[in-house]
């Protein structure tokens, strides 16, 4: 009896050893999720620091060591930005992401650079830093470093680090459009036509990059100015047009997207390092200044000059069509001649011959008053500068009432061309003298940033 007590005891204890032994492992079993959970957790949040990866981030992180070959090196021509952080610091963990859009963001303008307090606690004391996160802007000299003390937000940061680019763009107008773009020939010109008033930061940091400096010129022209957007057939804003060659005659559209990087990559293809100050005249001849402008190689009806007139009309092909005035040309008259030349250059063009159209104030230029003597102003002459110097004039009728007009100068072109035109010869073969002009300013005032 005893046995089977003993049997029916521990049948009926069995069950409850077995609930209470799986009740503690599957609480022990909880417990170690949890803590597994809590370690997940909690080891992310002791490692948690700043880092900086150059896969991730646009940031430069600098040593105490570099900090005058990245920073202080280029302070005459770079603007930087230097953040100073504590690698355990939350506020410094938090302020990271927000940096790195400013790096984005200013992606090769500026210099985005930080350098850890952690590691060189000394350097950054020696900055006058005292708590983090901080940042400092170095602008170009002479203007000195200084703290940030807006709010560290990225749109804030990037703002007040770009006020500072310098501006190496000219404002261009009717007035200094010519000059511009024919001054330093060997250096592309590169045009925005902007809707807005003043240069965007991106044509700033172009136009002070260091290479660019030297290299290439930066011109900027509003949407206002419609003389100017007309003539170049401006259509949508921003526009961006380069002109190259030694007289601007190739134009070249940027039909890339509107970034830093798409447009430098771009004018880096005509950009020249290293050049000098001298370019050399055709056929390896004399040397001119670069500075030298030559305004007349783009001008549709350049005036005649002692400057202009060897390219103008005295060296190469053709007979000069010369309209002169007894004073300054107006603007009708100068689209009047245009459209003249461009009719007389579409009729010539299977033909061999050449006409070239300019215009000569003899107010100013008085030897040619003398030579020319015409009775009324407006007049004109058809100048023929190959072998026997020799020119025709336009008739004025006998009473000199005719003056030269559209009407007059197509028939003085068709008499000339019909051979019906009777040339007079220069006396001696020699051209008169030229009057001197005071050299005009060349370039323009600088836009204001």
């Amino acid at each position: 009896r005893a046995s089977h007590r003993s049997a029916a005891s521990n049948s009926r204890a069995s069950p409850l050893l077995n609930f209470a032994s799986g009740a503690f492992c599957r609480m022990a079993s909880s417990v170690r999720r949890s803590l597994l959970v809590l370690a997940a957790f909690a080891a992310p949040l002791a490692e948690a620091k700043v880092q900086i990866e150059a896969m991730r981030h646009d940031i430069q992180q600098i040593t105490m060591s570099n900090f005058d070959g990245i920073i202080s090196k280029f302070r005459d021509s770079a603007v930087s930005s230097l953040w100073f952080f504590k690698d355990d610091n939350k506020a410094d963990i938090a302020f990271l992401d927000e940096y790195n859009k400013v790096a984005g963001d200013l992606k090769g303008m500026a210099k985005v650079c930080a350098i850890s307090c952690t590691d060189f606690p000394v350097f950054c004391e020696k900055q006058g830093v005292k708590e983090t996160p901080t940042v400092m802007i170095y602008p170009t000299n002479p203007m000195p470093a200084f703290k940030f003390e807006g709010k560290l937000e990225a749109k804030a940061v990037a703002g007040k680090v770009s006020r500072f680019f310098p501006d190496f763009s000219t404002k261009l107008t009717q007035e200094n459009i010519d000059t511009f773009v024919t001054t330093d020939p060997s250096k592309p010109k590169v045009l925005l036509f902007s809707n807005k008033k003043t240069p965007p930061t991106i044509w700033k940091a172009l136009s002070s990059e260091t290479v660019f400096r030297r290299t290439v010129k930066f011109g900027f022209i509003v949407e206002e100015d419609k003389e100017l957007i007309e003539k170049f057939k401006i259509k949508k804003f921003p526009t961006v047009l380069m002109q190259r060659g030694s007289k601007a005659e190739i134009k070249e559209l940027y039909k890339g997207e509107m970034t830093f990087t798409g447009l430098k990559d771009w004018v880096n293809l005509h950009s020249e390092s290293g050049m000098g100050d001298k370019v050399q005249g055709a056929g390896g001849g004399k040397e001119e200044s670069v500075e030298e402008a030559k305004p007349w190689l783009v001008q549709e009806v350049p005036e005649l000059t002692a400057k202009s007139q060897s390219d103008v009309c005295f060296k190469g092909e053709g007979l000069c069509v010369i309209y002169l005035k007894d004073g300054d040309i107006s603007a009708a008259e100068t689209e009047m001649l245009t459209g003249l030349s461009k009719k007389f250059t579409s009729q010539l063009s299977d033909r061999g011959a050449k006409m070239k159209w300019m215009w000569m104030n003899v107010k100013v230029e008085g030897e040619y008053k003398k030579l020319f003597e015409p009775a009324v102003f407006p007049s004109a002459v058809v100048f023929n500068p190959h072998k026997r110097l020799r020119f025709a004039m336009m008739d004025h009728g006998e009473d000199s009432s005719i003056k030269a007009d559209e009407q007059s100068l197509t028939k003085l072109m068709d008499k000339v061309l019909g051979g019906d035109a009777r040339f007079k010869m220069v006396a001696g073969q020699k051209l008169p003298g030229w009057a001197q002009r005071a050299a005009p300013v060349a370039g323009g005032k600088k836009s204001e940033l």
